[in-house]
């Protein structure tokens, strides 16, 4: 029997992209070999379903920003702590992990050397190695990425699981089965030139070597093999 997962939609892809590779939800999707999806979109005026839905849950990455305090997000937190307390395996991404740290504690906001973009290496620290979901990756692992914002401060008791010289929290858990990831394991190679397509007359504002960004981007370790690992966990 396959694991019913749950996507929590935080937001929705730029219109181009959406129109080539489709929306977050299909990213997500199109990762895991067995499982059963079912889309609430929160964003668009959903509420978020009872705890026992599905067995897991997956919050996505957004175009919003944390900071913000839109009323649908702000209304996702006690939710969320909710999911830890009854250690219902989730897995926030992107902007759920921003405010999944905000839930829970911790502190969201402006990265101080502003946006990280591409296909970048990730260290797993000690206690990553030894996690149950990142644990099956290399101890230096690529990822994509794309964020302005970052969980700044991780909530009391959270356990630092990635980090790089960049972005410090790139992975953390909290409890037995929440895990949140400042990256992108639901991003293709091309999805990620997409975005730096997409975002290059602010790349290029901000100086950054959007040729050089566009050149380097991969295939990510990080791909696919963590969302097919937490749809076996949520089993």
């Amino acid at each position: 029997m396959s694991s019913r997962i749950g996507i929590i939609k935080t937001g929705t892809t730029h219109p181009r992209l959406r129109s080539i590779f489709g929306d977050f939800e299909k990213w997500f999707q199109d990762s895991v070999g067995h499982a059963h999806f079912t889309t609430y979109d929160v964003a668009g005026g959903e509420k978020p379903p009872a705890i026992d839905a599905c067995d897991g849950f997956i919050v996505t990455g957004s175009p919003a920003m944390v900071t913000e305090k839109a009323a649908w997000s702000e209304n996702l937190k006690p939710w969320l702590v909710q999911l830890v307390d009854q250690s219902r395996p989730l897995l926030a991404v992107c902007y759920g992990h921003q405010l999944l740290a905000e839930a829970l504690g911790g502190e969201a906001g402006w990265h101080p050397k502003g946006r990280e973009i591409g296909t970048v290496a990730v260290n797993l620290t000690q206690a990553g190695k030894e996690d149950p979901l990142l644990g099956g990756l290399s101890d230096t692992f690529s990822a994509q990425v794309t964020h302005a914002q970052s969980a700044l401060v991780l909530p009391p008791g959270a356990i630092l699981l990635a980090s790089n010289d960049y972005e410090p929290h790139q992975a953390y858990r909290v409890g037995s089965q929440a895990w949140s990831v400042q990256f992108h394991p639901e991003f293709t190679a091309d999805i990620m030139r997409g975005y730096i397509f997409e975002s290059y007359e602010k790349l290029l504002t901000a100086q950054l070597p959007v040729k050089s960004l566009l050149a380097a981007v991969d295939h990510a370790d990080a791909n696919h093999h963590l969302l097919q690992r937490f749809a076996d966990i949520c089993d």
